[in-house]
């Protein structure tokens, strides 16, 4: 996709990001609430930062990625009983923090972290 310069970002935020963000942080909120959605609903949480301001989307996939995770059981047992609606206060806190100017940074920082905040899961970066 190639970098994106901070005014096409911008523009973006201010025409599609800021109301598609809560509908696709929703989606994947309900997704994530079923078994058969929870796969799709985590792919969608890793592309809020993508559909907020257009943010160059991180793969889950990368190899060196797994270095420092927590266990897969670990993480599934803390996404069954936390993250699952801890994820849809803190995706929701901050898309709505993020409609305010002075809270646009600390609102991305937050959407960033959404992954973490879902299944415990790091990225580098």
């Amino acid at each position: 996709m190639g970098n994106r310069s901070l005014l096409v970002r911008a523009l973006w935020f201010i025409i599609v990001g800021w109301w598609a963000t809560p509908a696709v942080v929703n989606a994947a909120w309900f997704l994530n609430a079923t078994i058969i959605g929870a796969p799709l609903g985590v792919m969608l949480i890793n592309l809020v930062p993508t559909v907020l301001t257009l943010k160059e989307p991180r793969s889950m996939l990368d190899p060196e990625s797994g270095e420092g995770q927590r266990s897969l059981l670990v993480r599934a047992v803390y996404f069954v009983f936390v993250g699952w609606w801890a994820s849809l206060i803190w995706a929701n806190a901050a898309v709505v923090i993020s409609l305010t100017i002075i809270g646009l940074p600390v609102g991305i920082w937050m959407l960033n972290r959404l992954p973490y905040v879902t299944s415990l899961y790091r990225f580098d970066g």
